[in-house]
């Protein structure tokens, strides 16, 4: 299925950055009336309505998340923007992180709210279509409402309830019910590793339908992940936690965006270092360091490593000698690992420190190579036993 006319609005200066806001399953464009003002003073804002939804149009179902994908980059080139921030909150999340995956190209970076990379079991969206297409939208309103807001919220406000409740009610059968088809065949596990740009994923504590473990896989597993978790909020976050919900949106979307660039050095970095390390890396990144985490991606990994020639074991036994010559041991440690992981082995570890100690000194290689054989040996490594001079000599 190929992409529909969606009903768009766009806010905000023309030649400010711009931002796609991708909605709800039951939404309008109008789900985005507390964000917009905030936004759209830095931003420029694009905002619509999925397709059966509001005023855009209601093909047969069933949908895929790729097809709701075609939606979003059509919207982005009917308005002439070729590179956006997207955010998106539960459908609207999983077709930013589809779309952050299967076009980079085209993303910045990316905020997703109570969403989730699968959505099981798969048949309650069946069943959940089937009464939609039935019945009608309003047959699954109130138990709708009752995921999207707390209890405390519901009372507190009642008007913004009814508003949404009303909207929910309002969408065409086909365009709910082909949307909760696109989410019952829906499986973005594969997907997150290939998302480059940088993720906030934000949760709501008291979110039922996509609880914070949800987002955190999320965070977790893309490229450069920060999961936020917001109390006293169910699934509807960007309503009950409006202002905390736009001032994170636009920290992290005002944060420099270095492109494409960027993507490819962090891909190289875990590559050599392993997820786990950067992961930790940069979820203790602050305001202090993160100018010098984005160099390090930037230039280390994303300018020189990723060189095509000088290969990537070739380039870890150099790294070894710098580091044993440098006496940086923690360093070391880290990049003996990088080597085991670009395909040196012990043997080869051992020759690489061996020959340093000729040009860079003994005492420096004596402690490299107590770094590399604790390195080794906690990576269950079996360590080479006999020197090729020894092995001659025996013969």
């Amino acid at each position: 299925m190929t992409a529909v006319d969606v009903n768009v609005v766009v806010e905000g200066q023309d030649s400010a950055t711009p931002i796609l806001l991708l909605g709800s399953l039951g939404s309008t464009l109008e789900m985005w009336d507390p964000q917009v003002p905030a936004l759209s003073r830095h931003f420029r804002v694009i905002r619509y309505d999925t397709r059966g939804h509001g005023a855009s149009q209601a093909p047969a179902g069933p949908y895929s998340i790729d097809d709701l994908v075609d939606d979003a980059v059509a919207v982005l080139d009917g308005v002439g923007v070729q590179r956006a921030h997207l955010v998106g909150l539960s459908l609207g999340g999983m077709t930013a992180l589809r779309l952050a995956a299967r076009e980079p190209d085209r993303v910045g970076r990316v905020v997703v709210m109570c969403t989730s990379a699968l959505l099981s079991p798969r048949r309650q969206w069946i069943d959940r279509a089937a009464t939609v297409r039935a019945e009608g939208v309003t047959a699954v309103a109130d138990a709708v409402i009752s995921r999207w807001f707390t209890a405390a919220f519901r009372n507190a406000r009642p008007e913004v309830v009814d508003g949404m409740r009303a909207m929910i009610g309002a969408t065409t059968a086909e365009g709910y019910a082909g949307c909760c088809d696109a989410i019952a065949a829906m499986d973005l596990r594969a997907d997150l590793p290939r998302v480059l740009a940088p993720v906030l994923a934000i949760a709501g504590a008291e979110d039922p339908a996509t609880p914070p473990s949800h987002l955190k896989v999320i965070a977790d597993q893309v490229q450069v992940g920060q999961l936020l978790v917001l109390p006293d909020a169910a699934h509807m976050v960007s309503q009950e936690q409006a202002s905390a919900v736009n001032a994170v949106i636009l920290t992290h979307l005002s944060a420099p965006d270095y492109g494409p660039e960027r993507a490819a050095g962090m891909a190289v970095r875990r590559a050599v270092l392993g997820d786990g390390h950067v992961s930790r890396a940069l979820a203790s990144t602050s305001p202090f360091t993160t100018d010098f985490q984005e160099f390090i991606t930037r230039y280390a990994w994303g300018e020189v490593w990723s060189r095509p020639a000088l290969d990537r074991p070739t380039r870890s036994m150099l790294t070894l000698a710098l580091l044993t010559a440098l006496r940086h041991q923690d360093e070391l440690a880290l990049h003996v690992r990088a080597a085991v992981r670009n395909g040196l082995t012990p043997k080869e570890i051992s020759e690489v420190l061996l020959h340093t100690a000729v040009y860079a000194g003994v005492p420096a290689a004596n402690s490299a190579f107590a770094v590399a054989q604790q390195v080794l040996s906690d990576l269950g490594l079996d360590l080479p036993t006999t020197s090729p001079k020894n092995e001659e000599q025996a013969r």
